[in-house]
């Protein structure tokens, strides 16, 4: 639900020209070219002004004007980023006001956006969250049925049409398993919990089978469920849709998605396959202290496994030769976590202590250990550490 960034090139240079062209602000500038210009900025980063750009936009419409929904919702967007939170929900609940249902056109922020960001952001959250989100989801299914019945009465263009209904399709199923996320985690204690999860991972596998994220949201309602062989499946499923594509695809879940999937993966016992997705994400983000930590539990678990005979260790490799990794992998945890002075304490002290137990079974290796991996090119690191 995060502000869009440009995908390509292209679209970045086309959102820099736009940004520099608002800049300047000229007094004939109408109030939609504002907010196209506010927007622009926000692509960019430059916030300060994407602020001042939407405020002059805002104070031109008036309240009661036909863009006052779209400009409320860009504040609340540009909030956000600013980390201004309580500023950014006053901004969307203002936006509620100008379309209580969701039923104004998107391009004066009608639809379920404003509600979505207002799930995420409630400071109750549980009850409060699922709200919004069933506000969003009902103007997603509202703008579905107006589609599938304009596609019924005009079939021309229905390429066009199927994609912007399958497309619909995809971010409802996406709202429907946010709230199963929500039912697993604030809401676990009501009795209705398990049915209510298992309800809306239903619907969402309906209207959505090909979305990776829907068959992630099973996995972890099958693991709250005690039913692994399901969840393992389920993640099965989850991968294949989108670990042969490149990063940048449209179709790879977003970066907080699969550090999840992660841990999921590790839950279930599907040690090596947690690696392997973790090593994707060092290559996209080595600041990732989680994806320092988990690489390294990762390795540490599966080094226990085939120390312990459940597991046979892989041609020319023993459980030494994992841990050593996940050694390395647990220092750079760690290395990160001091310098960017990270704030789970926990994750923390558990990455210390697998590091403290593979010392104690191997020693320590200083030149490993105090090692920088630059530019992240683990494999070469890898190489490096097995010869």
């Amino acid at each position: 639900m995060a502000p869009t960034k440009p995908k390509n090139k292209s679209q970045k240079d086309k959102a820099k020209a736009r940004a520099r062209t608002g800049a300047a602000q000229p007094s004939n500038v109408n109030a939609r070219e504002l907010l196209n210009n506010a927007s622009a900025m926000l692509e960019v980063g430059d916030i300060e002004n994407a602020a001042k750009t939407a405020k002059t936009a805002y104070k031109a419409i008036g309240e009661d004007g036909k863009l006052a929904g779209a400009a409320l919702s860009l504040l609340g967007h540009i909030y956000v980023e600013l980390g201004e939170i309580e500023a950014a929900r006053e901004f969307f609940l203002a936006a509620v006001k100008t379309d209580e249902d969701g039923t104004l056109p998107e391009d004066v922020a009608g639809g379920p956006e404003k509600f979505l960001w207002l799930a995420q952001l409630s400071e109750e959250g549980g009850q409060d969250s699922v709200s919004w989100y069933d506000r969003g989801a009902s103007a997603l299914r509202l703008q579905i049925q107006t589609l599938s019945d304009e596609l019924e009465k005009r079939p021309h263009g229905k390429e066009q049409q199927e994609a912007l209904i399958t497309e619909k399709k995809r971010r409802l199923a996406a709202i429907l398993c946010a709230v199963a996320e929500v039912y697993m985690t604030d809401l676990s204690w009501e009795e209705d919990a398990e049915q209510r999860c298992e309800a809306l991972i239903t619907e969402a596998i309906m209207l959505a089978p090909e979305l990776a994220d829907t068959w992630q949201t099973v996995a972890n309602v099958r693991i709250s469920q005690t039913r692994v062989d399901e969840a393992k499946e389920a993640l099965r499923r989850s991968m294949a849709l989108w670990e042969h594509l490149e990063p940048e695809d449209p179709n790879v879940p977003q970066f907080p998605t699969r550090v999840s999937l992660v841990r999921l993966l590790i839950e279930v016992g599907m040690e090596e396959k947690a690696i392997d997705v973790a090593e994707r994400l060092i290559i996209e983000d080595d600041q990732a202290v989680e994806v320092w930590y988990l690489s390294g539990y990762g390795r540490y678990l599966l080094g226990e496994k085939i120390k312990n005979g459940e597991l046979q260790a892989p041609e020319g490799e023993t459980w030494q030769d994992v841990w050593r990794l996940s050694r390395k992998y647990l220092a750079q945890c760690l290395r990160t976590y001091a310098a960017i002075e990270y704030e789970d304490e926990r994750l923390g002290a558990h990455a210390q202590e697998l590091l403290d137990s593979i010392r104690g079974e191997l020693g320590v290796v200083g030149a490993e250990e105090d090692e920088v991996w630059e530019d992240t090119d683990v494999e070469e690191d890898e190489d490096e550490e097995m010869n």
